[in-house]
Formats: C-alpha cells, sequence, structure tokens
C-alpha cells in the first residue's frame, strides 16, 4: 500500500489577486515533494482548490492509493464532505476535477486542520506569490 499524507493550501493578494498554491507531499515522517506555484490572478478559494488538484495529481503520478489530505480551508473541507453546496461557477469546475481525481484512489480522506498546522503549505503558497511580484511587488 502506498499512503500518502497531502498538506494543501492556497494564497491570494488582493483576492482576487495574485495567486498561488502550496503543496507538502509526506510519506509518514519524510517530506516526499513540495510544490510552490504561483497560478496567476484567482481568489483565495479558487487557489485552494488548485492546490488540492495540483496535489492529487501528483499524488498520482507518485502512484498512491491511500491518501490523507490536510487543509485549513473550512470552504473546500466542507464542500469536499458535501456538507456545502458549491454554487459560485469557478469554484464548481475546480469542485467537479477534484471530485474526479479522487475516484482514482483507493481510499481519501479530507482532514480539516488550524492554519499552524499547515504552515509548511502555507509558507509554499505564499513564496509562489512573492517570488511572482518580485521585489517591486508587482507581477513580473
Amino acid at each position: 500500500m502506498n499512503e500518502l499524507e497531502l498538506y494543501v493550501d492556497g494564497a491570494s493578494k488582493g483576492n482576487p489577486g495574485p495567486a498561488g498554491v502550496g503543496v507538502v507531499i509526506c510519506r509518514g515522517k519524510e517530506t516526499v515533494k513540495n510544490i510552490s506555484s504561483y497560478i496567476g490572478k484567482n481568489t483565495n478559494n479558487a487557489a485552494e482548490y488548485t492546490a488540492l488538484i495540483y496535489a492529487l495529481e501528483e499524488a498520482l503520478a507518485l502512484k498512491a492509493d491511500k491518501l490523507k489530505i490536510y487543509t485549513d480551508s473550512e470552504l473546500v473541507y466542507r464542500q469536499i464532505r458535501q456538507e456545502y453546496k458549491v454554487k459560485n461557477p469557478v469554484i464548481a469546475g475546480l469542485y467537479a476535477r477534484a471530485r474526479r481525481l479522487m475516484q482514482a484512489f483507493r481510499d481519501v480522506s479530507v482532514v480539516y486542520i488550524p492554519r499552524g498546522e499547515n504552515r509548511g503549505a502555507d509558507k509554499l503558497a505564499n513564496l509562489a506569490v512573492k517570488n511572482a511580484l518580485g521585489p517591486a511587488g508587482l507581477v513580473r
């Protein structure tokens, strides 16, 4: 069995504004991969979902069959668990893509964690935005 833990986070400066995603993928205590990527102008919620999608795609590439996904986004957590409806059309597309990807795994659980427990992914998401903006604070 190939089990991975995925820590996901999105960041947006301006909401909508320059946005990034951060993902930390672990196997037990070992970090397997870090992802930090600028995704252009987006809302924070779209960045959160995009981070989840990046993590799921990477887990597929790593041939995982069991996932434990950690997020500090209550919206993503509750929508994925189907406790909240998805009303925004942009989020609906991202949600559908994430749900489709999740079907490729034998077992997937999503865990809501406090922001302080998601520092690694948060740092990577903010770093992606910071690097894209450059020292002058403008998108390069």
